[in-house]
């Protein structure tokens, strides 16, 4: 659609939209496949490896949601396309992404007490504990947020505008939408002020780590703990700009006066929302510079398939 009243030709981000993110699902259904290959054969030793391979399986989902979101935003979509994207893989990517979000929060925590509150152990360093949580955050995200929004995204699509996916809804569905869209707002700012507050702690911990340090060795030890920051970049990144757009374009849509600027804040909404898929790439950093066990995997399966072909070669040359 493009908009008359202002210089902003919403049909054209409609066309590129679609080609962005098919051009994210190859790297990402690549890093995550292999991802999820390698945390299956990793065990369960420590409470971050579960929160690991949790993150793996919400990026894989939302990685497998990617083709048919894309496809559905297609100017030429079919209609039953479009309402089944509605109803379900839209709801999926959604909810995986703040899957990630609140696993982020969580990893960042078990950070914080690894690093900062290393004499002591917590109860929530337990392994059963690691895994309950993590179980108990897939069912009650999919419980409050998933599921209802699948059974109220009901009626049939009719108008294909901007629109359509809340065409599909009833006068339910558009109210559990706005309370869903606040309660995953207000849940993206506990988690930040979360993740914020741990890594100030961390920060201050390495520095004091530094200045107490009179010997080399010491630094490879810091170089371990500081690449614990890259949760913070990849959050940040991701998320951060897509949210903090998320409060003034709800609020804008509740008193729509400026059809310029609404349109501004739709098309800056849609590609926002594409920086945040772009998780599903950058997460598997997070697994391999944290994960000593999943970096060696990686190690092991890349030098393996490297040196197999050398070593076929020469048992040739030698029979030969």
């Amino acid at each position: 659609m493009s908009n008359t009243n202002c210089s902003i030709n919403e049909r054209i981000v409609d066309m590129a939209m679609p080609c962005l993110y098919f051009l994210l699902f190859l790297p990402g259904l690549l890093l995550n496949g292999m991802a999820a290959w390698i945390s299956l054969r990793l065990p369960e030793k420590s409470t971050f490896t579960v929160y690991l391979k949790n993150l793996v399986a919400a990026d894989l989902l939302m990685t497998l949601c990617i083709p048919l979101k894309a496809t559905s935003d297609l100017h030429k979509a079919p209609v039953w396309l479009k309402a089944f994207a509605c109803r379900y893989s839209t709801v999926l990517f959604y909810f995986s992404m703040y899957i990630s979000i609140l696993l982020m929060g969580v990893i960042s925590l078990d950070r914080y007490l690894k690093i900062v509150r290393s004499s002591r152990r917590f109860f929530c360093q337990n392994l059963t504990f690691s895994r309950v949580l993590s179980t108990s955050l897939w069912i009650m995200l999919f419980c409050a947020t998933g599921l209802p929004t699948m059974v109220l995204t009901n009626r049939p699509l009719i108008n294909i505008t901007s629109e359509y996916c809340m065409s599909q809804k009833g006068d339910a569905g558009k109210k559990l939408h706005k309370g869903v869209t606040y309660g995953c707002i207000v849940m993206f700012c506990v988690v930040c002020i979360l993740i914020i507050f741990c890594y100030i702690c961390i920060t201050r911990t390495i520095l004091q780590s530094y200045r107490n340090s009179k010997c080399n060795k010491d630094g490879v030890s810091h170089k371990t703990k500081a690449r614990v920051f890259i949760i913070l970049a990849v959050f940040l990144i991701c998320f951060f700009p897509y949210h903090a757009l998320r409060i003034p374009y709800t609020l804008f849509q509740m008193d729509r006066t400026d059809s310029c600027k609404e349109a501004a804040l739709r098309v800056t909404k849609k590609v926002l929302l594409w920086l945040s898929s772009t998780n599903i790439c950058l997460d598997p950093l997070i697994y391999f510079f944290l994960c000593r066990s999943f970096r060696e995997k990686v190690l092991e399966t890349w030098i393996c398939r490297t040196l197999s072909p050398v070593f076929v070669s020469s048992s040739n040359e030698t029979s030969l």
